[in-house]
Formats: structure tokens, C-alpha cells, sequence
């Protein structure tokens, strides 16, 4: 009898263990499945898929399999966070996945060389969810229940607060005031108040937005320049960059070159408009591609269109240093010299990055007439280079090959020494702009940078390359532009940079004094160097900067900064026009200036 009850139990527990099983109670975890897409929606292997928390603490890692699949099972139900990132893709990012017990969010991510994005497919409670929505509504019904279980809507992320959209923000305000400016310089205005703003953006992006408002001494007219940069970040590092710049100025009248702005009489408004894109990409681990295209419009009588690439080689052979070379067309490749730093970077010197912002608002295309047509200067480059960092000093070393036509220089002469049909109108000053023409040029520089003490750095550069000479105050055989172009020759040229720079350890302030010598009677273009930072300058030349006292109670700084440009007037060519009209010809016009800058 008692085996016969052991059986007959035995046999009900068989029966009855499908029936137990199916009424467990569901899963208490969410799972996060997606697959990862390409441009062309080719599924990519090998992408890495961080996941984080509601913290931004890391969670989970995966690999994408070969159909692009990846899957994170069993979560905590909270909100989650989620980065893809692929080798020559820019980073997808989405915030705030919310995962319930038992439910799948599903994602799409398409990877883009420029935006990227994570699309939510379906986000619902699996099968065997722990509530459905009528027990919900159960629950809201109930007068017992409502005062505890009470069920609030989801916040949405664009409901964030903007202290969590808005990060490691920093500002600059100037103002400065002075001797004009010039195109050849690379200046805006010789009078006003410039700004700049950097801020980061959910943390994965970083924007920047810069003006400059003032009024040209000259012409008596208000002038202004806006710049704004947006910048992703990849993986720590910088990432690709856009920038959208736009600027309007009045310029002196048309063939005036001498004497007082005639105010309200200003000639016609010059109008550019540029956007540019710079990126990078790690061909291997020690060769890198740096590139990037500018496309710039300008108005001027005439409409100009045109566009400005460059790229940059880089292979790095470890403890022996790096090799260079670079390519660039059309205008300088400043976005070499602006990238972007990570926030912490930026944080940690915000006013040499916002000074180099406004620096490049600054630069103007260099613009001419030649027989009443507008021109623009355009440089092509090639440029190999070599850098090598040895405890405290770097030696660099260059040799470039450059082709320059519509060259724009400085000239400086009595009124209707240049026909109106050839002279531009200065930003600034009270001097022309004149087109020589075109040169080709092959140039070497070495130089060597050595950190002296805490607070003292020196550097010494030299080299040979094309320079602009007259023989010996040659007079135009012709009248006109044709005859002024025909007396200037190309000649090879040494020239000689020594800077040094000091900081006072009490007091903070910065002096930079640097003098660059160049043969007399000739006038050196300057050449932007890709490969190495070397320092080429013309004349003598001080910066200084110096910190003032500021309230306590406030978040900021001030800085009053002075700057003495070519103050040996160095490299001023003499030129003679057929008449015996003469006149000044150069790249580097002596200036001095000063301001007043709060940093916040």
C-alpha cells in the first residue's frame, strides 16, 4: 500500500510541474537589444557598445557580431544610457532608455562620417511582464491604494534642467583700441568689443560662439563679425568640427589712400561668408589624417566664390619624433591650429582657447582689385616637416614648396598714387591694398624651442625662401598697376626669428619680445608653416599681459593687454611709380595697441 502511494504522488508531481512553471512569476530584469547600421545600411562588425547608468557610470561593454547585432540582458529597470563608437564613424550617443521589468527596447543605430544617430524601434513590456496597463489603472482607481501607489509620467529628456544640458562653460569679453588694422595683418577693426563663449553640450559636444562689433576708424561705420563652432567629441579626444563664420565691413572710399575717413562716405560693404569642416582618422597606430575643407563666399563689388582644402600626414616614430606632411589650397588651414581640446583642456586654459577663436574670426580673406575686379589671395603648399621633443626642448625642421597669386600687400603713398581701378581700400588705416601679382617660392626653416626655467621660454628659428625686392628703388618704366607690378622681383632671401618669453612669478604678468630679422630692402612674406610650430615675424615685436585685481565674490578675471608690432619698421619696400610718386610697400605695418579683458 505504501509503494503504491509513493507512485501515485510521484506520478502527480510529474503532472503538476508544467502548471507550477507556467505560473511563476515573470522576470524582475529589461534587456536592451539593437544592431548596428552604416551609411549606406551595411551592418557593421566590430562596433564598440558602452552602456551606462543613470551616473554615467559604465555597465556593460559589447562587440557587435557580423550581422551588426548586439544585446544586453537581464538590467536593473532604470534609465540607461548608450555609446557606439566605430573607426572612421562619428560616436552615437542616446541618453535616457528607460527599462522596465520584462520589457526589450529595441535600437537602430546608423553611424555617419558626420552625424550619427540611435533610433528607439520599440520599447514595451515583453511577454510575462510583472503589470499590465489595466492593473495600472486598477491601481489609479483604487481610494486605498491612490494615497501610496500612485503612478507619475515619465520625464521626458527634454524636460532636463539646463545645468545638466550645459556644462564646463567659459567666456571672454575685450575691448581694445589702437593704431588701425590691416588686411595684411589678419585683423578686424582698428575700435571695439569682441566676445567669445564656449559651453559643452549634454557633455558629447562642445560649442563655441564669438563676435566682434565696433566701428572702423576710418570709415566711420559700424562693422561686425560672428562665429559659431561645433564640435563633436570621440572617445575622450576631439572630434569632427563645423564652423559657420559671417562678417560685414564698411570700408574708406575707393582710391583714397591718404588722409581723414570721410565717415558716411564709406565705400560699398565687404561681405564674407565661409563654413568649414575638420576631422581626423587614425590610418594605423602611428599615422594620422588631418583634414578639412573651407567654402567661403565674397562680396565686394564683385561675388566671389571659393573653396579650400588640406589635409596633414602625420607618423609618429615614437622616442625618434614625428614626421609631417602637408597639403593646403586657398586660404591658410587654420583649423590645424585650432583644433578642438577636450573640455577639460579648454577648462584649464580657457583664455588661450578663446583667444585663438577670436584670432581666427579676425582673419579676413585678403582681398584686391586688379583692373577693377575683385581678387583673392590664394596660397597652394606643400610642406614636409620633421619634430622631435627631447626633455625640454623641440627641434623642428621644414622645407615647402608655395605658389601664391593675387599676393595682397600694404601700400602706402600719396593720393592717386594707384588708379581707383586697382586700389582696395584698407580695413583700417588709411592706406590701400594692391595686388603684385603672383610668385612661386621654395623655403627651409630649422628652429629650436627650449623651456629655460619655470618661467622663462626662448626659441630661435631661421631659414631661406623668396622675398620681394625692387632693385634698388627701380622707378615704373609704364604707368598704372602694370607698371608698379613690373619693378617688383623675386629674390632668395635668409631671414632669422629669436622670441622670448617670461612670466613673473608675484605678479603674472606675461612678456613675449621676439625680433625677426630680414635682409634690408626686401620685403618677406610671411608663410604658415603645417608641419611644426615654428615663429616667423618681421621686426620687433612685445606682447604683454597682465593680470589685474578683480572681486573676490566674483567668478573671473581681468586682463589688461598692450602689443607693439614692428616698431623698427622693418621690411618696407620702397617702390616708384613713373610719374616719381613713391610709396611703401609691406606685410607688416607698424601698429600699437591695447585692451582689457574679462575671463570668466
Amino acid at each position: 500500500m505504501r509503494k503504491s502511494w509513493i507512485a501515485v504522488g510521484a506520478l502527480t508531481g510529474i503532472l503538476l510541474t508544467p502548471v507550477i512553471r507556467a505560473g511563476a512569476p515573470p522576470p524582475l530584469s529589461g534587456d536592451i537589444l539593437g544592431q548596428v547600421l552604416g551609411s549606406n545600411g551595411v551592418a557593421q562588425m566590430g562596433a564598440t557598445v558602452l552602456l551606462y547608468d543613470r551616473y554615467d557610470q559604465l555597465v556593460r561593454r559589447a562587440l557587435s557580431s557580423a550581422d551588426g547585432k548586439f544585446a544586453f540582458d537581464q538590467l536593473i529597470p532604470e534609465s540607461y544610457s548608450i555609446r557606439v563608437t566605430l573607426a572612421s564613424f562619428v560616436p552615437a550617443i542616446r541618453r535616457n532608455i528607460a527599462v522596465a521589468a520584462g520589457s526589450e527596447d529595441v535600437l537602430q543605430i546608423n553611424l555617419t562620417s558626420l552625424f550619427s544617430t540611435v533610433d528607439l524601434i520599440s520599447s514595451g513590456p515583453s511577454r510575462g511582464t510583472l503589470m499590465s496597463d489595466d492593473w495600472k489603472w486598477v491601481l489609479r482607481s483604487s481610494q486605498s491604494t491612490r494615497p501610496v501607489l500612485r503612478l507619475l509620467p515619465t520625464v521626458s529628456s527634454s524636460a532636463q534642467s539646463p545645468a545638466s544640458v550645459f556644462s564646463d562653460t567659459t567666456g571672454m569679453v575685450t575691448v581694445s583700441a589702437g593704431d588701425g588694422e590691416s588686411f595684411t595683418t589678419g585683423s578686424q577693426q582698428s575700435m571695439g568689443t569682441a566676445f567669445a563663449l564656449a559651453t559643452s553640450l549634454f557633455g558629447t559636444s562642445r560649442v563655441l560662439f564669438s563676435g566682434n562689433v565696433g566701428y572702423i576708424g576710418s570709415a566711420g561705420l559700424p562693422t561686425a563679425g560672428f562665429r559659431t563652432t561645433y564640435a563633436r567629441t570621440r572617445d575622450g579626444g576631439s572630434g569632427p568640427q563645423v564652423t559657420l563664420t559671417v562678417r560685414q565691413l564698411y570700408l574708406s572710399p575707393r582710391g583714397v589712400i591718404s588722409g581723414p575717413g570721410l565717415g558716411a562716405e564709406a565705400g560699398p560693404a565687404l561681405r564674407t561668408m565661409s563654413l568649414s569642416m575638420r576631422d581626423s582618422v587614425d590610418l594605423s597606430d602611428n599615422l594620422r589624417l588631418d583634414y578639412g575643407f573651407g567654402m567661403e563666399s565674397v562680396s565686394f563689388i564683385d561675388r566671389l566664390n571659393y573653396m579650400s582644402p588640406y589635409a596633414r600626414l602625420s607618423y609618429d616614430l615614437g622616442s625618434k619624433g614625428v614626421v609631417r606632411f602637408g597639403y593646403s589650397n586657398g586660404a591658410p588651414p587654420l583649423g590645424l591650429a585650432t583644433e578642438s581640446a577636450t573640455p577639460e583642456q579648454e577648462t584649464a586654459s580657457n583664455g588661450e582657447l578663446l583667444n585663438q577663436d577670436l584670432a581666427a574670426l579676425a582673419t579676413l580673406p585678403r582681398v584686391s582689385l586688379n583692373n577693377d575686379h575683385v581678387s583673392v589671395q590664394r596660397t597652394q603648399n606643400f610642406e614636409l616637416g620633421y619634430q622631435k621633443v627631447s626633455g625640454s626642448r623641440t627641434y623642428t625642421t621644414a622645407v615647402y614648396r608655395e605658389s601664391v597669386t593675387n599676393a595682397a600687400f600694404n601700400l602706402s603713398g600719396p593720393q592717386g598714387f594707384l588708379p581707383v581701378t586697382d586700389a582696395m581700400p584698407d580695413l583700417g588705416t588709411n592706406s590701400a591694398i594692391f595686388d603684385v601679382g603672383a610668385f612661386n617660392r621654395v623655403g627651409y626653416t630649422a628652429a629650436v624651442k627650449q623651456n629655460v626655467t619655470e618661467h622663462i621660454d626662448a626659441s630661435v628659428a631661421g631659414g631661406g625662401t623668396g622675398a620681394l625686392a625692387t632693385g634698388g628703388g627701380a622707378q615704373a618704366q609704364t604707368g598704372g598697376a602694370a607698371g608698379l607690378r613690373a619693378t617688383i622681383r623675386e629674390t632668395e632671401s635668409p631671414w632669422a626669428t629669436v622670441s622670448v618669453g617670461a612670466t613673473v612669478p608675484v605678479s603674472g604678468t606675461r612678456i613675449v619680445s621676439s625680433y625677426g630679422w630680414v635682409d634690408p630692402g626686401t620685403m618677406m612674406p610671411d608663410h604658415y608653416f603645417m608641419t611644426g610650430d615654428v615663429s616667423q615675424v618681421t621686426g620687433w615685436n612685445v606682447r604683454l599681459r597682465q593680470p589685474l585685481p578683480f572681486f573676490p565674490s566674483l567668478a573671473g578675471r581681468l586682463e589688461a593687454t598692450a602689443e607693439l608690432r614692428n616698431m623698427l619698421a622693418a621690411g618696407y619696400l620702397p617702390i616708384v611709380s613713373a610719374s616719381g610718386q613713391k610709396a611703401l610697400l609691406t606685410n607688416a605695418p607698424r601698429a600699437v595697441r591695447g585692451g582689457l579683458a574679462f575671463i570668466f
